[in-house]
């Protein structure tokens, strides 16, 4: 079991690891696995780049994200001028299907909506937009309706953890319901409960996919 004082100071190392911070932007506590990250950073990529290298920090169980995203007092863009980007930037990937994503803007937050057979695609959607200049945040509320009208299979979502080796001896429980699957167990990280997840995503004809994996590292 870490002590608070080394926690705070893997995550902090983590940060300082990663090319794109300034880790003189990014504070950091540590409570009993509970991080919470404070500081200003100058994009939308700076702030999921601090909260991706903070989860993959061994210890972590949960993360508190006060980042705020603020641009220089010299840079305006109108959310029409940051929509038409966004729109581009989603047109140009091949992974976001046509005409499936909807896009609002709001000072330079982006709220995806729309309907995708895929969860990689509204992952994908995502993904395409967060190194965008003038966003400072983003909404993804693109739901998943798969093209398979088949019940999901248990044992399917069960092989493919089992063939992951982060899952090796973990305990985590799989049931299915029609087109929902959810997850029950414990991981040892949040890397490990975000990764389930998309495992289970990854199943055919899952619609919607319930995450309750607690995390245990000690």
């Amino acid at each position: 079991m870490k002590s608070n004082a080394e926690l705070q100071q893997d995550v902090q190392d983590a940060i300082k690891w990663q090319p794109l911070l300034n880790a003189a932007e990014i504070g950091v506590t540590a409570k009993d696995g509970i991080v919470s990250l404070t500081g200003v950073v100058d994009s939308y990529a700076k702030k999921t780049e601090a909260e991706n290298a903070a989860k993959n920090v061994a210890g972590v169980t949960a993360l508190v994200e006060k980042i705020e995203v603020k641009y220089p007092s010299s840079y305006t863009k109108t959310n029409a001028e940051i929509a038409t980007e966004v729109l581009t930037a989603l047109g140009a990937s091949w992974d976001v299907p046509n005409d499936k994503v909807k896009v609002k803007v709001e000072a330079g937050w982006i709220t995806l909506t729309g309907e995708v057979s895929w969860y990689y695609q509204k992952e994908a959607a995502r993904d395409a937009i967060v190194g965008l200049m003038g966003v400072t945040g983003v909404t993804n509320n693109i739901t998943i309706r798969s093209e398979s009208l088949e019940s999901v299979e248990k044992a399917d979502i069960e092989n493919a953890l089992k063939r992951n080796w982060a899952f090796y001896e973990n305990d985590i429980k799989v049931q299915v319901s029609g087109h929902k699957a959810t997850l029950t167990g414990t991981v040892d990280s949040i890397y490990q409960r975000d990764e389930a997840g998309s495992i289970a995503w990854n199943a055919p004809g899952v619609w919607n996919v319930d995450n309750e994996l607690v995390i245990d590292w000690d």
